[in-house]
């Protein structure tokens, strides 16, 4: 009996020593590579931004629609679900929907809703308001020790109303020597602005809306910070949240520094020279905010190829599937497709999954796919992964974020937002080189964009997380006249009901780029070490 157990054993001893050193020949890996294709990539496309999908607004009937098309697509690749037998992930959620019927009241006279602001709440709250509230300037509402900088310095902000610029001072100024230069730091987001207010005791925050440090126009301000806008309950119903925040126009701006006695343009320098603030003479702000408060429970979704040698240690792949959704209120076209942002994105994910299935053994690590919730919320459901992690940081080995893929046809380089960070860069750089591509930098800086996607909440994990796509330097002239005359488009129907899938679009670019994801992802899943973050980057494994 001893001898058969020993004979038994010895067996599966080898037949598990030869599965674990099966492996793809290149031949495979490339098979699989070219197997990421435009034409599926359309259809994908095409279908979560149809109008059937109505925006994919969280908890709504798109989210149904988008759900179901992802479950299906995964089912049939042999994916498994994610999270333990479920491929979803709950996500509560809060909204709430400003009554539009407001005013905000400022030196004897009433701006506009959506013409001259938008104001709203994070409080769980029917009504809340500031009445007769003295307004204060406060540069960029920045307090970050590390750069030796608070504009809230010594000053008492309770009960008050604080008005601030958007982006931070490296942008102004452009000195690398201030912040980190043009590259927006997460002090330049106006959720932290929010924060920071809130922290300080205010009762309201205004956030001054410029175009150029923003990084989109007036019209993104008031189509995604109106309607229904999704968040997180607290236990104190966010109580802890100013009453009242939101944003005016530059021109509201001008008028309201001019009441005060005060140049905006001056204040504007002032701010950028170091710690600044000023009371804006007599000024008072009351407005009057109405909610409709409706909880609900959205979903992330989550699927996994499990590994054939390390199935615990995951390379994530990450999209978000939401956008705004449906505006009933709004003349003409009411349905923000979302074809670009982030249709593109969440069908390149299942065209990379398709890659990874069409392997004939499995990569050594598990591959999984994390298609989340309410970005377009400020990030809401990669934060709530982050925060209740179903594979815990320390068994995710590294994270690739698509965002709206590069519609603009084949170029010569690949961009990085926020290149520099990790090793993850030097891999990407080795897969382009097989394309005749290049790594750059992030063509926008002053963006903020490795803030404002989902690797973020990868990057405050530890897990070292890449948002790469596209570049600036067009594959021939022919695609260089095309991407001048699509830029446009795409940049004017950023958050616009115009996002919609156009038979036009060159979709070589984003299959150039889902080649390089995948790549990378399996370059990962099959080598020994770890990614890691690079000395000077401001994340590291926790």
């Amino acid at each position: 009996m001893k001898l058969k157990i020993s004979l038994s054993a010895l067996a599966v001893a080898v037949l598990a020593g030869c599965a674990s050193t099966t492996s793809n020949t290149n031949a495979d890996v490339q098979a699989a590579y070219e197997s990421i294709n435009a034409q599926q990539l359309a259809q994908h496309i095409k279908t979560l931004a149809s109008d059937e999908f109505g925006g994919r607004a969280p908890s709504s009937k798109g989210e149904e629609l988008t759900l179901a098309y992802l479950s299906d697509q995964f089912k049939a690749l042999g994916y498994q679900p994610g999270n333990g037998d479920s491929f979803f992930q709950e996500v509560p959620l809060v909204s709430i929907e400003a009554d539009a019927n407001m005013t905000l009241d400022i030196g004897g006279k009433a701006y506009q809703y959506k013409n001259d602001m938008v104001m709203g709440t994070s409080r769980i709250s029917p009504l809340e308001s500031i009445q007769e509230s003295e307004l204060v300037f406060v540069g960029y509402g920045v307090n970050a020790p590390e750069y030796n900088w608070n504009d809230y310095d010594g000053l008492d902000v309770k009960g008050k109303t604080v008005v601030m610029l958007v982006n931070d001072p490296g942008f102004a100024t452009k000195d690398p020597s201030m912040f980190t230069g043009e590259a927006m730091t997460y002090y330049g987001r106006w959720t932290y602005k929010f924060e920071e207010a809130s922290r300080q005791g205010a009762a309201g925050a205004i956030i001054i809306h410029e175009t150029a440090p923003a990084s989109y126009p007036w019209s993104v301000v008031e189509n995604s910070w109106s309607g229904e806008q999704f968040g997180f309950q607290k236990a104190n119903n966010n109580m802890d949240r100013v009453a009242v925040e939101g944003w005016v126009t530059t021109d509201v701006a001008k008028e309201l520094f001019s009441k005060a006695g005060l140049d905006f343009e001056t204040a504007k320098a002032n701010a950028a020279k170091g710690a600044y603030h000023v009371d804006m003479g007599d000024l008072t702000a009351s407005v009057t905010v109405k909610s409709k408060i409706k909880t609900s429970t959205s979903y992330n979704f989550i699927a996994t190829l499990p590994g054939s040698e390390k199935p615990d240690e995951h390379v994530i792949y990450s999209a978000h599937w939401d956008h705004l959704g449906t505006d009933k209120n709004r003349k003409g076209d009411q349905i923000y497709n979302g074809a670009h942002d982030n249709a593109t994105g969440t069908g390149g994910m299942i065209e990379v999954a398709e890659a990874f299935a069409k392997l004939p053994t499995r990569p050594q690590r598990s591959i999984t796919f994390l298609a989340v919730t309410a970005e377009e919320q400020g990030l809401l459901g990669s934060k709530f992964y982050a925060a209740n992690p179903v594979i815990p940081a320390n068994k995710t080995v590294a994270n690739i974020n698509m965002d709206s893929l590069n519609l603009l046809g084949k170029v010569k380089d690949i961009s990085v937002v926020g290149i520099g960070k990790s090793s993850l860069d030097d891999m990407l750089a080795d897969a382009a080189k097989q394309q005749g591509r290049v790594v750059s930098g992030d063509p926008k800086p002053a963006s903020g964009g490795y803030y404002r996607s989902d690797h973020f909440a990868f990057a405050n994990m530890g897990v070292p997380a890449m948002y790469a796509g596209g570049g600036t330097e067009a594959i021939d002239e022919q695609t260089a006249d095309y991407r001048k005359r699509m830029s446009l488009v795409l940049r004017g129907c950023y958050h616009q009901p115009c996002d919609r899938y156009r038979d036009e679009w060159d979709l070589s670019g984003a299959v150039q780029d889902l080649q390089l994801f995948y790549k990378v992802g399996y370059e990962i899943s099959q080598q020994p070490q770890w990614p890691t973050w690079n000395a000077t980057s401001e994340f590291q494994r926790k």
